[in-house]
């Protein structure tokens, strides 16, 4: 702390940005400012409501690169979280992209569905925040009109040239005009003008129905209904005809809550809601979140609307505006009224559900006579006739699981004792003693998959530690289902099974169990595989890997010519030694 209070009085008063960095070195934080001294010793002084204040303890070290101007900090901001994706940076970290429907510029135009973007691939349209409307409206656009399906022109015609959705350049040559009024009508559809497409495709059922033909009427039919469909949920429309989105948010003390209205040709064509925890000030947060919203890989809106801003300097980054009257005004602020619905929504359903995990936990402590059981570790062990014997541990914090601290345990054959009760012993006290060195936080329950003899063996793990965890057993039926829980005393603890309690155990066992198994199969394929490639003359370590990331199996690997370990990557002497050492007579 001595380190950082030296180093927050020589901060400059320059724009730039900040990373915080916890014990380990690691950034977990980054962060922009219009004067770096006020905004980073903010976070050292005064109050702050809980999720700051977790942050802030974590804080060990900082450090900050100057900008020349805020639009310089926003997009460098922008460009770290990217880079380092801080833990406590939650917005856009995944680098979310949004797929596109793209009409290639090949000589024989596709319709697709397409998450990258390269202006030299051809046409695009969109983004779709809802990909499965992206792929439905590519999916009748193939139907309706005769582009290219194949991802590579075939020797031969496929069923699609034979029903008339593809004009066959696979059997005869096709010019590039000849493609020219089905890219006119991909492109009309595209901006919204459904209404020439279905009158061109009434005409087209007309005329199939005075032909006699009924199958092709039909089609046309179909064709006419799901356009109408669509059309119908395009019921919000603007008369511009313009690329537009109307993005707004409301926020609370914990999170905010973002609402992006996408119209495209001047209709609401989608919409998408982000949550996040936020530790910057509402409107810096909000304005952070637009630069990584639209990043250079997506087609940017003619005009994105939001509500009114203090700081300006995103709009030289952005065509921002912010709508004083009229229908944008209003859609403006039925956007923020979705916003705040959800918000309100989502945190009525939290504070329900904190609820209810609160009732479960304090009857879980009220059965074990313990204080709390806010985070629970569980063990299980798995092998197969004493070979390939592996451990693991799920963590659960305030009734859910905690995927990052799940930790997964190779054990080597132990001379003395080989059951279960002897390997649970030994990875609980490898378990602890590690966290004791590393003097990280214990759980406040631990839970073992068996009865007493697994209880037992964790509290004499424990005891060689000198701790004192509460433990308990959870005990199977006999068709291998939860039925009870053991105590340390080691009398069985009958619960109902229709309470929560009785669920929170049943969900810690399945899952302890299932990864522990996982694991344990994951060891046991591994370690059978690459023991029948040891001792083949010329196959080491990096072939022996190639082999294993090219081949399912191990019997596909015996069932495999000589031409396809080549393909893996092999010499042909090598493919040829692997065939043999499975092959030979």
């Amino acid at each position: 702390m001595d380190l950082l209070q030296k180093k927050l009085k020589l901060l400059p008063d320059n724009p730039g940005v900040y990373l915080m960095k916890n014990a380990t070195g690691k950034i977990i934080y980054v962060g922009k400012a219009k004067v770096l001294k006020n905004r980073v010793r903010s976070y050292f002084t005064g109050s702050h409501d809980q999720k700051t204040q977790k942050l802030v303890s974590e804080i060990t070290d900082f450090e900050y690169i100057l900008t020349s101007s805020e639009v310089e900090a926003l997009l460098l901001e922008c460009n770290l979280i990217k880079k380092h994706d801080p833990y406590y940076n939650i917005m856009l970290k995944d680098d979310k992209s949004y797929p596109y429907i793209l009409i290639t510029s090949e000589k024989h135009p596709r319709i697709i569905v397409t998450r990258k973007f390269s202006k030299k691939a051809g046409k695009y349209f969109g983004p779709y925040p809802n990909a499965t409307a992206a792929r439905e409206t590519a999916r009748l656009l193939n139907r309706l009109l005769p582009f290219r399906k194949c991802s590579q022109i075939p020797a031969k015609s496929c069923l699609y040239y034979h029903i008339g959705q593809c004009l066959g350049p696979c059997i005869h040559p096709i010019e590039p005009e000849q493609y020219q009024e089905v890219l006119d009508k991909a492109t009309m559809f595209l901006r919204g003008n459904q209404k020439s497409i279905i009158n061109w495709l009434e005409g087209k059922m007309t005329k199939a129905a005075e032909a006699l033909q009924f199958e092709a009427a039909r089609e046309y039919r179909d064709l006419i209904q799901d356009l109408k469909t669509i059309s119908e949920k395009q019921n919000i429309t603007l008369s511009d005809l313009r690329n537009r989105d109307i993005v707004a948010y409301a926020f609370n003390e914990e999170l905010m809550n973002i609402q992006v209205f996408c119209f495209r040709q001047g209709k609401l064509v989608t919409r998408d809601s982000f949550f996040f925890a936020y530790y910057d000030e509402p409107e810096e947060s909000f304005l952070s979140f637009l630069i990584q919203y639209y990043t250079d890989e997506m087609v940017i809106p003619d005009e994105i609307c939001i509500p009114e801003i203090q700081s300006t300097a995103v709009m030289d980054i952005l065509p921002l505006t912010i709508p004083k009257k009229g229908k944008t005004k209003q859609l403006l602020a039925m956007a923020a009224s979705n916003a705040e619905t959800v918000l309100k929504e989502k945190m009525d359903l939290e504070k329900d559900k904190n609820e209810e995990i609160q009732k479960t936990m304090t009857g879980l402590c009220k059965l074990l006579g313990i204080a709390q059981a806010d985070t629970i570790e569980a063990f299980d062990i798995s092998g197969l006739f004493g070979s390939n014997i592996v451990g693991g541990m799920v963590q659960f914090k305030a009734g859910k699981p905690f995927r990052a601290n799940y930790r997964k345990f190779n054990i080597a054959p132990l001379a003395n004792n080989n059951d279960d009760t002897a390997y649970l012993k030994h990875i609980i006290g490898r378990r602890y003693s590690r966290l004791q060195r590393e003097e990280s936080a214990m759980p406040d329950l631990i839970l073992v998959d068996g009865g007493k003899g697994q209880v037992k063996a964790a509290l004499d793990a424990l005891k060689e530690l000198r701790l004192t965890i509460p433990v308990a057993g959870m005990v199977k039926n006999d068709r291998h289902e939860t039925r009870s829980l053991i105590n340390q005393a080691g009398r069985e603890l009958s619960i109902d099974t229709r309470i929560e309690v009785f669920y929170l155990i049943q969900r810690i066992q399945d899952e302890v169990h299932r990864f522990a198994i996982t694991f344990h199969r994951q060891q046991r394929i591994k370690n059978m595989t690459a023991s029948e490639l040891d001792g083949i003359p010329g196959i080491g370590p990096k072939r022996k890997r190639m082999l294993l990331r090219t081949f399912d199996s191990l019997d596909a690997i015996k069932n495999a010519a000589p031409e396809e370990f080549i393909k893996s990557g092999l010499s042909a002497v090598a493919a040829q030694e692997v065939y043999n050492h499975f092959h030979h007579t």
